[in-house]
């Protein structure tokens, strides 16, 4: 989930998996995969690094950014 403000300030809670698209028109608008749209105070660029947080925090860094080799398979 991440946070976000309407027009007129008010806080929401999006659920990030719920986002199709956003797009700057000038006023930023998320559409949701319902078709509902969303404007909101945040950029466009602000919405992207808001659920990328949420991504890596779900389910972890990339492989190649963990610094680390994969874990290797288990043996049966």
């Amino acid at each position: 989930m991440i946070s976000l403000h309407r027009l007129n300030g008010q806080s929401i809670v999006l659920n990030a998996d719920l986002i199709e698209y956003v797009e700057a028109t000038p006023d930023t608008v998320v559409t949701l995969t319902s078709g509902n749209k969303l404007r909101v105070l945040e950029t466009l660029d602000e919405i992207q690094r808001r659920v990328v947080a949420y991504k890596r925090a779900i389910h972890g860094p990339e492989p190649s950014q963990s610094g680390g080799n994969p874990a290797p398979a288990a043996s049966r």
